[in-house]
């Protein structure tokens, strides 16, 4: 999440490759929309309502906790054995993202291995080299390697996942902690924005927010 919040502030967005419109909605994403109203809208929602000193201080607590369930679990380990820290770091921070984004973990169980998964394949994907965005007539070259098929998948199932999660916070109606969820959804309902947000934008803000 670093790294999204130097761009915000640098006002760097992502290039517009094809494979970053696909996966995030359509540029509807803050870190790669276009410069204009939508992204300064986007921007400042993300700023003060995830990123701001009274949010952060807000979710001390989860930050805590975490920290704490990380270290009670590899103190309470029987067998000795080398830490990767790397890792173990990164699943905490997955973990307080996720609950400060969701509400909740998704690391465990069958919901959470997938979404874990696909995160890592999100990830790969953004960081990877489509020739067809450089040399465009050898775009197809994504079609015989199954890059495009990959992109698609990866798009299709995590759009599938967001959308559960939307969903379910709207069926709870809000209830418990106000997550960054609760918050866009609350946003969208009250439509004091210059600027639309639906579905996707909400997806996409949550798709940032918690890779």
């Amino acid at each position: 999440m670093s790294t999204v919040v130097q761009m915000l502030e640098q006002q760097m967005p992502l290039p517009e490759f094809r494979i970053n419109r696909k996966l995030l909605y359509d540029l509807k994403d803050v870190s790669v929309a276009p410069y204009g109203e939508y992204w300064r809208q986007l921007k400042s929602i993300f700023m003060l309502q995830l990123l701001s000193n009274k949010r952060v201080q807000s979710n001390r607590a989860v930050r805590e906790e975490e920290t704490a369930l990380m270290m009670k679990f590899e103190s309470s380990s029987s067998s000795p054995t080398l830490l990767n820290l790397s890792e173990k770091f990164a699943e905490l921070t997955n973990d307080v993202a996720c609950r400060a984004a969701f509400g909740k973990k998704y690391r465990v169980g069958e919901r959470g291995e997938k979404f874990q998964r696909l995160l890592r394949d999100f990830v790969g994907l953004l960081g990877g080299f489509d020739i067809g965005d450089f040399i465009p007539w050898l775009g197809w070259v994504s079609c015989v390697n199954g890059r495009n098929a990959e992109v698609n998948r990866v798009a299709k199932e995590l759009d599938e996942f967001l959308d559960g999660v939307v969903q379910e916070h709207m069926e709870s109606g809000g209830e418990g902690k106000e997550d960054f969820v609760d918050t866009m959804l609350r946003i969208q309902k009250d439509n004091k924005l210059s600027i639309s947000i639906d579905r996707d934008s909400i997806k996409a803000l949550l798709l940032v927010s918690s890779s």
